[in-house]
């Protein structure tokens, strides 16, 4: 075999249509091998012989796609000075772009033995253990662009691959669970019409199952269990996983693209799948350990701001580095429209404590491919002071936590909610504007992967995590949920109108919210997990989206709000609501309420005005009772202040939005002076919500009886 130098850069293993160029970087290893591996089982080593800079390279010509190898990484094991070097680990290439295999566990794949933690282990893991393949990085994007949608014209829908496409009706069995499943027209026919402009799918990146979770007969579902960053994971392909997978995802963004939705990727940046002194040595932990892990002063120790065993060191430039090549290539190779960062408190992590103005940040800031996508944090980690909601810089977005908390407190008929369910419907300014970003900085949810869905939410006090096997210990245990009068399943008529209506309230508050909407996929349809609220292991049919069968989606149904029409209903009201915003900018609001008149729109009216049931301006009185729970809030429509994309007046109708969130109805009087008729476009009340447009016609002074925990919306035409 030919061994020609070959080049330190790019990293990783990079086909040029002749050949194959490998580089590694290794600061720990004393010498590195490149072993490709044969079918048979049998593999051929290449030493990595050049070293630029600690990387090593090696171009091997006749190396084509499909090619599986790995690196035997020759060093010291001396884990009291944080390094793990071990030659009998075959190691997964850091920049791998696909991954064959999956981990097949036992005591091979660990650097020590089970019995004596502190002896090395020289059992071979290569036939145990997962590959690099090398990949064929060209593909037909034809016309392919990238939507670019605007956060304020932006509707993002939560969903994980399998999840959404393992039980649809209309996908052939062979393409349900898979990228391809994604790209099927029955699955962009169901987003396009529900609204979304954003498919955000939970981690794609290449994950491995944990040891623990198999010997339970369980798997990580989930997937925030990252081994391979440039990688798409290998089991969500039909096609096969020699590189096939990379060309099935890629085409399901462009199918996705060419029906105007962008796709925004769940990243974990923050940990890697090797766990702590305890884990397996699968890459990284092999190749440097100190390089890419934080460790603690014993260095035989990991450092974990996680909850997973083990936190990358984000003050090293080789990581930081590897974390911006792999975002750079997400973006321009396999063309993915932005990133939601899991547990991103952790990436601001330098030293201990989280700062705003961490390496990472800079970075990204600067960086002019990824700096242009759309960047959401999920603003905390399980470190200490990891709560960060509010102070992450001015290009990020956040999943507002206290958004999520304070409606779900207002519906649950909380006291003291209603001041700061205020200022969460009008996007968050408390959090966001002193930092100069805007009420679309604010990624709004009620409902995420990690929770109750919404059904449960709504019947549910308690979790029920029985079946991950740790006794109901796992999961969140103040959820925030009400069961509205009954645990669990029920047949009560009444404990079920309540809860769809309590469905619809949450949907249509988060679609009438200043900010960035996001649905959990299922919501839509009242997907339910039975009360499992932590369904990271469960990879079957409690967690995978249940669909209506067509007859059903399509109002076949016969009973009312509990009988077999609820799901399509919920269905249709959901495509309403996400329409209704769609419709009129005063939703989607690009900067802050100012609290009165706007100079130049030539109305004396307030651009937002707060009102009792009773009609009359609220008082600071009125915000501080402790059980207050209902109120009026007027958006004028005529008083929008941003202009429009060629520097147009925005005008919009007007809306009275009404919140009775008591446990009883409550009279309200429709405020006089912002508008003589009003018409009664939504009504959560009605088993179908009332559509816009169909509700009745009202006058300003009238009064109107608002169910118990039901939400009306009043339109004026501008």
């Amino acid at each position: 075999m030919q061994v020609w130098p070959g080049e330190a850069y790019p990293l990783g293993a990079t086909y040029d249509g002749a050949g194959t160029n490998f580089a590694v970087f290794s600061e720990a290893a004393d010498r590195v091998e490149l072993c490709l591996l044969h079918d048979d089982g049998s593999e051929t080593a290449v030493e990595l012989r050049e070293s630029d800079a600690f990387v090593r390279h090696a171009y091997l010509p006749g190396v084509m796609p499909g090619q599986r190898y790995g690196f035997r990484v020759h060093g010291p094991y001396a884990p009291e000075r944080g390094l793990r070097c071990n030659s009998a680990k075959l190691l997964l290439d850091p920049y791998a772009r696909a991954i064959a295999g999956s981990v097949r566990w036992g005591e091979e794949v660990y650097g020590y033995h089970f019995d004596a933690p502190d002896r090395r282990n020289d059992l071979d893991s290569a036939p145990h253990t997962m590959t690099s393949v090398v990949v064929n990085p060209y593909f037909d994007w034809g016309d392919d662009r990238p939507p670019r949608t605007e956060y304020h014209h932006t509707v993002i829908y939560e969903a994980h691959v399998k999840g959404l496409t393992m039980r649809h009706p209309g996908l052939p069995e062979e393409l349900r669970g898979t990228y391809a499943g994604l790209a099927h027209p029955a699955v962009i026919e169901h987003l396009t019409e529900l609204g979304v402009t954003a498919l955000e799918l939970m981690p794609v990146h290449q994950f491995v199952n944990d040891h623990r979770l198999v010997d339970m007969g369980l798997n990580n579902y989930w997937g925030y269990n990252t081994i391979g960053f440039f990688a798409p994971h290998n089991a969500y392909a039909s096609w096969g996983d020699r590189g096939q997978q990379v060309l099935e995802f890629k085409s399901a963004v462009k199918a996705l693209h060419e029906a105007g939705i962008e796709v925004i990727l769940d990243v974990v940046y923050n940990h890697t799948a090797e766990g702590n002194h305890l884990g397996p040595t699968l890459s990284f932990k092999g190749i440097d350990n100190p390089s890419y892990y934080r460790l603690t002063e014993d260095p035989r120790y990991y450092m974990d701001t996680t909850g997973t065993g083990n936190s990358l060191l984000m003050r090293s430039p080789h990581v930081l580095q590897m974390i911006m090549d792999s975002l750079r290539y997400w973006v321009t190779e396999m063309h993915v429209d932005g990133f939601r960062f899991d547990l991103a408190a952790t990436l601001a992590r330098q030293f201990h404590e989280v700062d705003r103005l961490s390496s990472f940040f800079d970075l990204v800031q600067q960086d002019p491919v990824v700096s242009q996508v759309k960047l959401i944090a999920e603003p905390w980690d399980v470190g200490e002071g990891g709560y960060q909601v509010g102070n992450f810089p001015p290009l990020w977005t956040e999943w507002n936590g206290k958004y999520r908390d304070t409606v779900r407190d207002l519906w649950r008929g909380e006291p003291r909610a209603l001041a700061e369910f205020a200022s969460r419907l009008t996007g968050s300014s408390d959090l966001y504007q002193d930092d100069g970003r805007r009420p679309l900085a604010s990624i709004n949810f009620v409902t995420c992967h990690d929770g109750f869905t919404l059904h449960d939410l709504v019947s549910y006090n308690d979790k029920r995590n029985d079946a991950n096997g740790e006794d109901n210990r796992d999961g969140e245990s103040h959820n925030r949920s009400w069961n509205s009068g009954a645990e669990g399943d029920t047949d009560d008529p009444d404990v079920l109108r309540l809860r769809a209506r309590q469905m619809r309230n949450f949907i249509a508050t988060l679609m009438l919210s200043q900010g960035v909407p996001m649905i959990s996929h299922g919501d839509e349809v009242a997907r339910t997990q039975r009360g499992n609220n932590n369904a990271y292991c469960q990879d079957n049919e409690l967690a995978w989206l249940d669909w209506p069968p067509e007859r059903e989606k399509h109002g076949g149904g016969t009973g009312g709000d509990g009988g077999d029409d609820a799901r399509p209903r919920m269905l249709a009201f959901t495509r309403a609501m996400v329409g209704l915003r769609k419709s009129h900018p005063v939703f989607r609001r690009r900067r802050f309420f100012h609290g009165r008149p706007v100079e130049g729109t030539h109305d004396d009216l307030s651009d937002i005005a707060w009102f009792t049931p009773e009609g009359t301006e609220m008082t600071q009185r009125d915000w501080d009772r402790a059980h207050a729970s209902a109120l009026t809030v007027f958006l004028n429509g005529n008083a929008i202040s941003e202009p429009g994309q060629r520097g147009e007046r925005i005008t919009d109708d007007s809306f009275l939005l009404m919140f009775n969130a008591s446990p009883g109805p409550l009279e309200f009087v429709v405020p006089v002076g912002h508008g003589r008729q009003w018409q009664v476009v939504v009504d959560t009340a009605r088993e179908d919500g009332v559509p816009p447009g169909a509700g009745p016609k009202v006058r300003a002074g009238a009064r109107l009886t608002l169910t118990d925990r039901s939400l009306t919306v009043l339109q004026r035409p501008v």
